[in-house]
């Protein structure tokens, strides 16, 4: 059985993430750094769909966190054939007040964070010759957002790591791909009010917001051996809000 690792994998993007790559049949490590709960409840559903899978608590920031848990991980299961590297956080600002430890904080988890797992499978894929890595970015990257600097920067940050990592692994059967999701219907899209809501539907050709199960199926598709000749590059899934 394979084994996939999910950073910031207990809710939104990440949940759907998880449970989409068990009903693929992989054995899921569901990474998170505080709510346990929802990591939990998260591991529930895919043990109760007869998936497999275990939680592993760290911060992705921490890099000696990271390596020890993917070194035992590796170990326990023989393998490391996953990466989806989609923890992440945001911190809104005007770029004339961004505070400078709101900067440091988001692209510690968002660019410093993939980077660190990323580092951490590389040497069990490249001993395996084999395995997956998928980036969440955002469509942001590429658009800008206003009042987003931190965030921007980090995940454009993780395109061009994408494409440096995907230049030095292609050799040992390695993919390194990004997906860059558009608006998605997620807590925290759900929480935003109504007028808000509407405007950015405004903006989405496809006149909707995605769900978490469409990133998470372009994900499931890129992980799989269908995706084996794809990689350095960044799958915009946005219902044509940027072309």
């Amino acid at each position: 059985m394979k084994t996939a690792i999910i950073t910031g994998g207990s809710r939104g993007i990440g949940r759907a993430v998880t449970i989409g790559l068990a009903e693929a049949g992989h054995h899921v490590v569901i990474n998170y750094a505080g709510n346990e709960a929802a990591a939990q409840d998260t591991l529930n559903a895919v043990l109760s769909n007869g998936g497999h899978g275990e939680l592993a608590c760290f911060d992705v920031g921490d890099e000696e966190a990271v390596t020890a848990t993917i070194k035992l991980l590796a170990k326990a299961h023989g393998r490391i054939d996953v990466l989806v590297n989609n923890a992440g956080i945001s911190v809104d600002g005007l770029l004339a007040r961004f505070k400078a430890e709101d900067w440091n904080r988001v692209l510690q988890t968002n660019l410093s964070g993939a980077f660190h797992c990323l580092k951490a499978v590389t040497r069990p894929m490249m001993k395996q010759r084999y395995g997956r890595v998928i980036n969440i970015g955002s469509v942001v990257a590429a658009s800008g957002s206003a009042g987003q600097p931190a965030y921007c920067a980090a995940k454009a940050g993780l395109e061009g790591l994408t494409r440096s990592a995907a230049l030095e692994l292609a050799g040992r059967g390695i993919t390194v791909n990004c997906i860059a999701p558009g608006f998605v219907d997620t807590d925290m899209t759900q929480a935003l009010p109504e007028e808000r809501r509407q405007a950015i539907l405004d903006q989405v050709p496809a006149g909707r917001m995605a769900t978490p199960e469409e990133i998470a199926a372009a994900v499931v598709f890129l992980a799989s051996d269908g995706g084996a000749y794809i990689t350095g590059q960044t799958l915009g899934v946005n219902g044509g809000l940027y072309l």
